[in-house]
């Protein structure tokens, strides 16, 4: 079988980088979930951190990198959270953090990323116009240019999950991942598949920013004019190349669920499990929903790998809470 991008090696060295803080999140088995599900469902949550998301394994990563090679600055484009974990990293190192982001993302991300010092420039156009921008900023000022998931310190340090994950026990017998760039399916997909290859690595979409599942299941770079959904942690339209050939390395399945069933999943994260999540977080359980039968009896362990979102916006999708009765 060819190899991913990715090394071991590297791997188990990029949990020495990466603050503690960030390692080591909790791992438990959510029975709260199971009644509605149908199947045995852990949580890996991603969430409780300074940043609220997985990013930062890999910006601790590259910034270390970058302060050992002498450099002093860096640019990154972000749909949210790689920005607020570049500047975390960032800032504790030293480094001048310049972000680039659709002045639609969320307001919380955005204001989070300059409440953490960095440089943030906004453009009036979605991430991949993001990613066009940053590229530019990198070249004119000479400076090192953070694209999420081309550059294997994101996918190396969000594979330090997969470490913790094949680590445990119980075993599981598949892990939910959500889709977007693709840093958190291959660094995850390519250590669950060298230490549990019996274990199934599913990967999850929106159907309204489908890009990478379609490239996977065409094996080619197949690219979208748009997206429509509320998970912008996930939708991009352009997937990079070598990122798909690691993708098709390590995923047995990618599919694309239904932005009701992404509501539906936050609904219960937080009914059951008392989790605030943004709807990229929800994937997992969205998949389980729409299949039920797939994971029926089975033990799955799902990613929460994002906090961040919009108060109002959330409570716009999740509606009201329940009253409950005595």
């Amino acid at each position: 079988m060819r190899e991913t991008r990715l090394d071991t090696a590297r791997i188990r060295a990029a949990r020495r980088v990466i603050d503690p803080i960030f390692l080591d999140t909790p791992l438990y088995r959510c029975e709260a979930l199971e009644p509605d599900l149908g199947c045995t469902v852990s949580i890996k949550l991603e969430t409780a951190n300074p940043v609220r998301s997985f990013k930062a394994r890999g910006t601790e990563v590259v910034a270390s990198l970058l302060v050992d090679n002498g450099s002093r600055a860096v640019v990154c484009a972000s749909a949210g959270n790689l920005g607020q974990a570049l500047a975390w990293s960032g800032r504790g190192r030293g480094l001048d953090v310049t972000v680039v982001a659709s002045r639609f993302a969320p307001a919380a991300k955005l204001d989070r990323i300059r409440a953490l010092d960095a440089r943030l420039e906004l453009v009036d156009g979605d991430f991949d116009m993001a990613r066009e921008r940053a590229a530019a900023v990198a070249g004119y000022h000479g400076i090192r240019l953070v694209e999420d998931s081309l550059d294997i310190e994101t996918c190396e340090g969000a594979a330090t999950i997969g470490l913790e994950l094949v680590d445990t026990v119980p075993s599981f017998d598949a892990v939910l991942i959500a889709l977007g760039g693709g840093a958190l399916a291959t660094g995850v997909g390519h250590v669950v598949k060298a230490w549990a290859p019996e274990v199934e690595v599913i990967c999850i979409q929106p159907l309204g920013a489908p890009a990478m599942t379609h490239s996977w299941r065409q094996r080619r770079v197949v690219t979208t004019d748009s997206t429509n959904t509320i998970a912008d942690g996930v939708a991009g339209r352009r997937p990079i190349p070598a990122v798909l050939d690691d993708l098709l390395l390590v995923a047995d399945d990618a599919v694309l669920v239904q932005e009701a069933s992404i509501i539906a999943g936050m609904r219960m994260l937080l009914d059951h499990a008392g989790l605030v999540v943004e709807p990229s977080a929800a994937l997992g359980i969205a998949a389980i929903l729409e299949d039920r039968d797939r994971f029926a009896g089975r033990h799955v362990v799902t990613i929460v790998c994002g906090s961040n979102v919009d108060v109002d916006a959330y409570h716009r999708w999740v509606g009201p809470a329940p009253v409950h009765k005595p």
